[in-house]
């Protein structure tokens, strides 16, 4: 297994968005009697991922606007 990580850069709903998918299918395979081991992983490090403010700069039209 590769060492490699990815970045997801998700909104408030995009991040609720898949917080939902996880654990509709979580509770699908609760349903069918299958291990839910790889979810649960998933679904932890989605709702323990970090945040990070991203800030627009200011142009310099947007002082001469003032």
């Amino acid at each position: 297994m590769s060492d490699e990580k990815r970045v997801l850069i998700l909104d408030k709903y995009d991040h609720k968005l898949l917080v939902k998918t996880l654990c509709d299918k979580r509770n699908e395979l609760i349903q069918n009697g299958e291990p839910t081991d790889l979810i649960d992983e998933m679904l932890l490090k989605t709702v323990d991922a970090p945040t990070k403010h991203f800030f627009k700069k200011k142009k310099a039209k947007d002082y001469e606007a003032r």
